[in-house]
């Protein structure tokens, strides 16, 4: 009998998972972004010069990277019986690596960062356990599985309260680090992050319905066709209104209408979805999700930092 063909070295494999399922392309643009924001929006509301050291800003950046990196892991591994339901498509179930090499990648990448951390600056450490303690939590999914995949609201929100303690580690990389008080303003920052968090979730789970699995939990399917896009419209006004509110706290008056007209342009794939529920259209609402984000961390932080920076 021959031998089982042999299995490609562990890093090509992870390369090829991270090309499935974390793309570094789309996510080191996207984190960097919100790390720079994060920090720059503190910055300004504190109404100090200057930005924070870029050794500081890299190490924050890749711990940022690493957290989401950590969540895809056990994202994995709390789904694993329904990511195997046949057609084994995804890179675990068919084979591509497994848990335990994946287990051990985050690992590894976790350590890094913590020792980063604790040699860069060791108060950051307690945002970071406070992160790893509500990411465990979701693993367990706080212990009521059955209730919260039966209610996907609350699903939603208990998933999505992970994001603003995420932002509480990179906008501390200011005010943290400086041994300064949380900035006025800061908790709308936090809310605009937990609720682009449920805009980027929510969208990513609006299908069409030919596109929809049996097993694999959507808005649409739990919440109906009209429901769905609609709740992400909501999402989406929502998350811009507090940005809106962040905005003025920090004198950035200039971006209110950008900030308007971009709620307006990332309104209409869902528009389009409600009238037409096909394929293209949930795909959009999906691209919508993943784009604004970046243009409301762009104009929280980055624009009224250089606003600011240009006029000193």
């Amino acid at each position: 009998m021959p031998p089982p063909p042999a299995q490609p070295p562990l890093a090509s494999r992870l390369w090829r998972y991270q090309q499935e399922r974390f793309p570094l392309a789309a996510f080191v643009p996207l984190i960097s972004v919100f790390t720079f924001s994060s920090a720059a929006y503190s910055r300004v509301a504190r109404v100090e010069s200057g930005f924070i050291p870029w050794s500081r800003f890299a190490a924050g950046a890749l711990t940022a990277l690493t957290f989401f990196f950590v969540l895809r892991v056990l994202d994995e591994h709390k789904d694993q019986d329904i990511d195997r339901r046949p057609p084994p498509e995804l890179p675990v179930p068919r084979g591509l690596v497994t848990l335990g090499e994946l287990r051990r990648a985050a690992a590894a990448a976790l350590a890094g960062v913590i020792l980063l951390n604790a040699l860069l600056a060791p108060v950051l450490l307690i945002p970071m356990a406070l992160v790893a303690l509500w990411a465990a939590l979701m693993t367990r999914e706080f212990f009521v599985r059955e209730w919260l995949r039966a209610h996907p609201s609350a699903y939603l929100l208990t998933h999505m309260a992970i994001m603003p303690l995420i932002d509480g580690y990179t906008t501390g990389l200011d005010w943290l680090v400086e041994g300064r008080e949380a900035p006025p303003g800061l908790v709308l920052f936090l809310a605009v992050t937990f609720l682009n968090g449920m805009v980027i979730e929510v969208g990513r789970k609006v299908r069409a319905p030919e596109s929809e699995r049996d097993g694999v939990d959507t808005y649409t399917h739990a919440w109906g066709l009209r429901v769905a896009p609609a709740v992400w419209i909501a999402l989406l006004v929502g998350s811009g209104a507090t940005a809106l509110a962040a905005l003025r706290h920090v004198g950035a008056t200039m971006l209110v209408a950008p900030l308007a007209a971009c709620v307006l342009a990332g309104a209409a794939p869902a528009a389009w979805f409600l009238a037409h529920p096909v394929a293209r259209a949930a795909r959009s609402v999906e691209t919508a999700s993943q784009l604004w984000p970046l243009a409301t961390y762009l104009m929280l932080g980055a624009l009224p930092y250089l606003e600011r920076l240009g006029s000193s």
